[in-house]
């Protein structure tokens, strides 16, 4: 009864969950979705400290809103453990915006609940965020000093009070000093240094401890060791999470993943530096820590591994890798994927306006503005202006129409229950993301924090591990032998918004809002499907401070 009970949990999860949140160095949360009646579209900057304030941007489109307001809620404490809610206000010099700060206390998975409320009556919208503390704190020099000298200041400044309290305090008004009260008021100056030297190394040691235990805590995501071997005929590439990396003191052990579009493990591979080859593959669990996907024909040359998960808790994290491949005296021609839902591209190298040969397996990277053809007929157009950078930090709305080959609104067809999925890198690193058209949150997270706020109870349910384990692997197993459609429906149960639309002129358009997070060049992988094939397509960008 246990098992079935596991079974239709974790299958209520996967028609809830519309995409993993991995991200590098792509801190920030866009949200776009509904709370009640009201359609918001949703910035958040998490702190990298803990505690700390995260910055909260809404944009709306209702004009009839009356008040917003913005909460944290942890998954530890769930809703009853949570702070009172803050109240967002309407930014001065922008119409439809509302702006606001809420304090995170803890780290962990967490989420944003916003409270809206207006003529068409009230609702309510959670905004996954993992609160985790990345970075420390330096005190500016100067400051510093100033505050060195300040405290060197209040020393002399007590010992000499408490020095003269024990010795001239206790004159006679009108007697002259006498040599007992000067040895008396040595004695206090003497004892007071003492003391306040032992508070003050008391302080540093209990400061330098805490200071011990952040940097202990700090977020550290685990790492892998990646290889290739030939097995079959075939090329097995083996991702083995390091278990050195893996602190369950803080984060759920990697029994406790979930599949999200049916996957326990989407991963990204890159080409490092020329960023031509793109793939993206669902390894197979072998153990806790351990999966191993088929390699698809891909050139030789170094490629960056990106593996994002999620946990039970909503934990939601990428784990990175390197690994080299060379053609190790393979055939690789013909080879097919082991994964129906496996896909890879080869592109023009970046900065590389034609390709030299250009094959029919070879597809031209594309860039804003321009019509770009992909390899079955059909064409793309990134909807933004030609030669104009983006600006970092601010919100964009990521928008990719495709015509068919009659230059016709291409028919797009759901590939793993979404009409869109993209995958964004920076040239010069530190950024990776995988967004949807709802953005760059994990709904797994959403309705997993949801659940903890509907549970009314401050300790979280945690089932048991060797159950839940093998629950999750016949799920995953079941939803490798359902059919594309009945997956696809069981994946998109009350999805509302699926990002997608039509342009006068450029025909189906898919819409994913995101914001750069640094300045640098960006290549951007859009993944649409149509008469049942993945079509693969990729676009440049600049973005500026």
């Amino acid at each position: 009864m246990q098992f079935n009970r596991l079974t239709i949990l974790i299958i209520c999860l996967l028609t809830l969950t519309l995409k993993v949140g991995g991200h590098v160095g792509s801190p920030g949360v866009v949200f776009e979705g509904q709370a009640g009646p009201y359609s918001l579209l949703v910035s958040v900057s998490p702190p990298d400290v803990i505690p700390g304030i995260a910055e909260i941007s809404i944009y709306v489109t209702d004009s009839d809103i009356e008040e917003i307001t913005a909460k944290p809620v942890y998954w530890s404490v769930g809703d009853e453990g949570s702070p009172k809610s803050d109240q967002m206000l309407p930014a001065a010099d922008a119409p439809g915006q509302y702006e606001g700060i809420v304090w995170f206390m803890s780290r962990g998975t967490s989420s944003i609940e916003l409270s809206v409320s207006g003529q068409k009556g009230n609702g309510k919208a959670v905004v996954p965020v993992m609160a985790s503390a990345t970075a420390q704190k330096e005190m500016d020099p100067s400051l510093g000093w100033t505050l060195a000298a300040l405290g060197v200041f209040l020393v002399i400044l007590m010992v000499t009070i408490i020095g003269s309290a024990v010795s001239d305090g206790l004159v006679t008004p009108g007697l002259e000093d006498v040599k007992i009260l000067r040895k008396k008021r040595v004695k206090g100056y003497v004892i007071t240094f003492i003391v306040m030297g032992l508070i003050l190394f008391g302080g540093k040691s209990w400061w330098d401890g805490e200071a011990k235990a952040y940097k202990r805590f700090m977020y550290k995501a685990p790492t892998a060791h990646s290889w290739i071997e030939q097995k079959d005929g075939k090329r097995l590439l083996t991702f083995q999470i390091d278990s050195t990396s893996v602190k369950k003191r803080n984060r759920m052990a990697m029994e406790y993943l979930i599949p999200d579009h049916g996957k326990l493990m989407h991963m990204f591979m890159i080409k490092e530096g020329s960023l031509d080859v793109f793939a993206h593959l669902h390894p197979k669990r072998q153990d806790p820590l351990t999966f191993t996907v088929d390699l698809p024909p891909v050139p030789e040359g170094r490629y960056y591994l990106f593996g994002d998960i999620v946990r039970l808790n909503g934990y939601t994290e990428t784990i990175t890798d390197t690994v080299d491949i060379t053609d190790m005296q393979t055939e690789i021609e013909g080879l097919s994927l082991g994964d129906p839902d496996d896909t890879y591209i080869v592109s023009t190298a970046f900065g590389q306006e034609v390709a030299p040969t250009i094959g029919s397996d070879i597809l031209v990277c594309g860039k804003p503005g321009v019509e770009t053809p992909l390899l079955d007929g059909s064409t793309a157009v990134f909807e933004y202006q030609p030669n104009q950078a983006f600006e970092a930090g601010k919100v964009y709305p990521l928008t990719f129409a495709i015509n068919d080959p009659e230059g016709k609104p291409a028919e797009l067809e759901p590939y793993m229950g979404m009409m869109g999925h993209a995958v964004i890198f920076r040239k010069e690193g530190g950024v990776y993301v995988h967004l949807h058209p709802v953005g760059n949150y994990s709904m797994a997270s959403q309705n997993i924090l949801e659940d903890r706020i509907n549970e009314n109870s401050i300790r979280p349910r945690i089932p048991d591990l060797e159950v839940f384990y093998d629950s999750v692997d016949q799920v995953v197993n079941s939803f490798a032998k359902m059919t594309e459609e009945e997956r696809n429906n069981l994946l998109m149960a009350g999805m509302d918004h699926l990002g997608l639309g039509e342009h006068e002129e450029h025909g189906s358009t898919v819409t994913f809002p995101y914001a750069f997070p640094q300045e640098g060049d960006y290549r951007i992988w859009i993944q649409m499907k149509r008469n049942g094939k993945v079509l693969n397509s990729s676009f440049d960008a600049r973005v500026t401070l």
